[in-house]
């Protein structure tokens, strides 16, 4: 099975358009590629994003847009199961930002969540947030950097099926019109 763990960052609170996006792939329980890039959202920047993110939006005024990144971005993320550390929302950013540039993909896509997996494998824990469970695990963490926190997800779930964590369970739909997880599970 391959695995597509990937994170964005977002320029404002619609979170309609990304500021930057990794994508760690898994294969055979390891990470193989790493792919991250800045991205030109093309839309106003939020004090509070830019505090979290550190991206300013003369970082990305040369950087491309997600319509010229979608030529390399689709089939990447076409070919293996999307992941993301609290996914619904990675997945309603890629969503909103196709619908906003007028990009058809596919209606649903199967996805896991890390965070959800974190919730049963560490129960112990305060929280399920990426850098908590990074922390716990030993796991480096550069945090809302998109290429940090992809890679970070791609161990975490590399370390969750090395103790046999089932993921199947923790499959589910995204509905990329309805923006929402859709009822059933995929299983693989």
């Amino acid at each position: 099975m391959r695995y597509l763990a990937f994170d964005v960052e977002t320029p404002n609170c619609a979170n309609d358009r990304m500021s930057a996006i990794g994508v760690a792939v898994v294969e055979d329980g390891r990470i193989v590629r790493e792919f991250a890039t800045l991205v030109n959202p093309e839309t106003h920047f939020d004090r509070f994003n830019i505090g979290l993110t550190g991206i300013h939006p003369r970082m990305v005024a040369d950087q491309p847009n997600f319509p010229a990144l979608w030529a390399r971005l689709g089939p990447l993320l076409d070919s293996g199961l999307l992941v993301a550390h609290n996914a619904p929302f990675d997945m309603s950013v890629l969503a909103k930002c196709l619908a906003a540039y007028g990009i058809a993909w596919r209606p649903t896509v199967a996805y896991a969540c890390t965070c959800r997996l974190s919730r049963r494998m560490l129960p112990q824990l305060p929280n399920h947030k990426l850098n908590t469970v990074c922390q716990y695990l030993g796991i480096p963490l550069d945090h809302h950097r998109a290429g940090s926190d992809s890679r970070a997800c791609a161990e975490i779930l590399c370390r969750y099926l090395e103790n046999g964590a089932p993921l199947a369970p923790f499959v589910r739909q995204y509905d990329m019109a309805r923006l929402r997880t859709a009822g059933g599970r995929r299983t693989f």
